[in-house]
């Protein structure tokens, strides 16, 4: 659990960072309709979470440096008893600052007499533009309210700036209580993915599978950090396979790319393991190409290493054992020169990883790739995908798709692997699926 004080403090240097002449603005996650009079499962916009802990929808954080009655500003919907039988509690205003700790708190039908005289006055508007159209027109409203009074003296700003190009570079790095949450998040992933390896047999459907997952997380108080992909055979070579609906077959690999989603923060995790229990000799051989090139780019992340250097580490292994299994010909180097693993691997070796699954934060500062540094979160995730119809290759390997991918702590020694839990070695996972009968 993140306290209340880590909160506080992520405001009060997002503050220092944009100056005394400036006010930042940060709307909550809107309600979204799936249809008719069903809503999707709410979940809060991550800046804001980030920044506040505050979980309810129509709410507004403003945060107004210097502010002599309170620089930490929070609209949020009133106490409504009549309301709250039907949708449950609500923090109020009091609650605002009661218990979280907000400086001062309005009622967010409030927000149109109010927020203009916040803004009046600030040389910068700090705030994501394009992320909600109907909150977008509404700031544009309240900065023309107050341009409206230029000639009474009102000072209206003079710039809008992206509110990620300050408040992103913070969330990239993760405090003591984020990583907690993160292992906890992994930890309660990893036992899903074990769960479906332990449940799977051939003539069953990838949907019970997905059931089995599922069914991990919301035992633990997690849900899905993203829409699980759980593909068998050939359908693990759709990247982003989403149907889950094929039956499973005695002979094929499935692949489980699935994570959690605990207290807001994510893990992403994916395995590969025989239906049956067994890897087949060519399955094997392109699943131990994989996971040598996983624990190759894992030994990279470490800080003082650029973000690429742990794909270029796996693009090497990858190619070197397609070579070796005469998928490609040529040298290692004219290869490598010529990107000819493309055929089989074709996306990055990973991405940041916290509150979202594909987390903020620059790749490249100056364009070069960024320095890793302790705090920061990764995944390594290489993979093979040699499609049914993939020319040129003996038909052995045709169909096979595999991915592995775990969740990597840079620190200040070696990578902490947060999803190691979950068994990746192919003779771990013969031997775990057999103990389960």
């Amino acid at each position: 659990m993140i306290e209340q004080k880590e909160y506080k403090r992520r405001r009060r240097q997002l503050m220092r960072m944009a100056g005394a002449d400036a006010i930042a603005i940060v709307a909550a996650a809107p309600e979204r309709v799936r249809n008719n009079d069903a809503h999707y499962p709410y979940r809060q916009d991550s800046d804001f979470h980030y920044l506040t802990g505050f979980g309810e929808p129509e709410a507004v954080l403003a945060l107004v440096p210097g502010r002599a009655h309170g620089e930490a500003i929070l609209f949020c919907r009133e106490r409504d008893r009549e309301r709250e039988r039907w949708d449950g509690p609500r923090a109020g205003t009091e609650g605002a600052v009661s218990r979280y700790g907000f400086d001062d708190a309005f009622p967010i039908d409030d927000i149109d007499d109010i927020l203009p005289g916040l803004i009046e006055g600030r040389r910068r508007v700090y705030y994501h533009f394009g992320r909600d159209t109907e909150f977008d027109l509404k700031l544009i409203g309240w900065v023309n309210r107050v341009r409206a009074l230029v000639r009474q003296g009102a000072k209206p700003p003079h710039e809008f700036v992206a509110l990620s190009h300050l408040l992103h570079d913070l969330r990239l790095y993760k405090s003591r209580a984020e990583l907690a949450l993160m292992r906890r998040s992994a930890k309660i992933a990893a036992a899903a993915h074990v769960r479906a390896m332990q449940a799977t047999r051939p003539g069953m459907n990838e949907h019970e599978v997905e059931a089995e997952l599922l069914h991990a997380f919301r035992k633990q108080g997690a849900v899905p950090s993203y829409e699980p992909i759980v593909g068998g055979g050939a359908n693990a070579c759709v990247l982003h396979y989403r149907a889950n609906d094929a039956p499973l077959r005695g002979g094929d690999l499935l692949l489980i790319d699935a994570g959690a989603e605990y207290q807001c923060y994510a893990s992403d995790i994916t395995r590969t393991f025989p239906v049956n229990g067994r890897f087949g000799a060519e399955q094997r051989a392109l699943y131990d190409v994989v996971l040598a090139a996983q624990l190759a780019a894992i030994d990279e992340v470490r800080a003082g290493r650029p973000f690429d250097a742990y794909h270029e580490a796996a693009v090497r292994t990858i190619t070197r054992g397609l070579l070796r299994l005469g998928l490609l010909g040529g040298t290692l180097e004219r290869n490598l020169r010529e990107h000819s693993y493309r055929k089989f691997y074709m996306h990055k070796t990973g991405h940041w990883l916290g509150l979202d699954v594909h987390d903020v934060g620059d790749y490249r500062v100056d364009g070069e790739f960024r320095v890793l540094e302790p705090g920061m979160v990764v995944t390594v995730e290489p993979g093979l995908y040699v499609a049914p119809d993939a020319k040129g290759v003996p038909a052995k390997f045709r169909g096979i798709g595999i991915r592995i991918e775990d969740d990597v702590v840079v620190t200040r020694g070696e990578p902490e692997v947060m999803s190691a839990d979950v068994p990746k070695d192919a003779d771990a996972i013969e031997t775990l699926m057999a103990a389960a009968g």
